[in-house]
């Protein structure tokens, strides 16, 4: 792999400039002078516009979907969350969703200064490499995310003042693909540093790692929906819903792997509906 000159690192800001270009340039008004804003500004704004757009395009289309389209099909009616839960939900996620953005704009900003070892482009290192640098990537987060939202709940204080936020909705009917995100801000930050992290150890394809990065906030809507998707090994809704309701279970990110080596896993075809005391 090439080495961290200035050339090297001038190409990670074109493509941020140029992701920058593409949401801010079409969805900011034409009198907005947006360029004359400080990169990482312009960054922060392009990943908050982008967040929030997210949020909310996966949050109602999914909802419509399973709520009204597919009434009664994957979720019974008194099982449907009230709309007012959901607007609550929106507002606890928009509240915090400055503070999540805050995350990919550092992550991006540490990159551009080379204080990674993100790489910009496959080429770089080639597609083998670049296949078993992605594979590594993904175990690593999904050991650290399993560890992390574990002591989010093991030790108290981090759990009563953090992670409690989200933690009130524990009922079937007080989750929605809205609840991913309503958490104490910190919380979620918490949640998702194990992807920035992992790439000061491990060489990782920059636009891999934004994407993944995002797509942790369509997995939050997923796994919050209470439909338990049954594909073995990911760690679907019908997992995670166990989650919220025994609060000592299924802590894991994207896959089951992690509660099943440290004995925390619990199985919705199983006894997963009956709460531990």
């Amino acid at each position: 792999m090439d080495g961290y000159g200035g050339e090297y690192l001038k190409l990670f800001v074109d493509r941020t400039s140029f992701y920058n270009r593409i949401v801010l340039g079409n969805l900011l008004p034409a009198c907005v002078s947006w360029e004359s804003l400080p990169h990482p500004l312009q960054t922060w704004l392009r990943n908050f516009i982008g967040g929030t757009a997210l949020y909310f395009v996966c949050g109602f289309l999914w909802c419509f979907y399973i709520y009204y389209i597919r009434h009664n099909v994957h979720v019974p009616k008194n099982e449907i969350p009230t709309t007012k839960a959901m607007l609550l939900q929106i507002c606890v996620s928009l509240k915090a969703m400055p503070w999540y953005c805050s995350l990919p704009t550092f992550s991006e900003y540490m990159i551009e200064n080379g204080w990674t070892r993100c790489f910009p482009r496959v080429g770089d290192v080639g597609w083998p490499l670049y296949l078993l640098y992605t594979s590594i990537y993904l175990v690593l987060v999904e050991l650290c995310v399993y560890w992390t939202h574990r002591e989010l709940h093991d030790i108290k204080p981090l759990y009563k003042y953090l992670h409690a936020t989200h933690h009130i909705y524990n009922k079937r009917n007080t989750l929605s693909p809205f609840a991913g995100l309503a958490s104490n801000p910190l919380d979620g930050i918490l949640q998702a540093a194990p992807q920035v992290m992992v790439t000061f150890l491990v060489p990782t394809h920059f636009t891999t790692h934004m994407a993944l990065l995002f797509l942790d906030g369509v997995w939050a809507a997923n796994v919050h929906d209470c439909i338990d998707g049954k594909v073995w090994p990911v760690m679907g809704a019908g997992y995670h819903t166990i989650h919220h309701t025994t609060y000592r279970h299924n802590y894991g990110h994207y896959t089951i792997w992690m509660d099943w080596m440290f004995g925390t896993l619990c199985d919705p075809e199983g006894d997963g509906s009956k709460k531990v005391v």
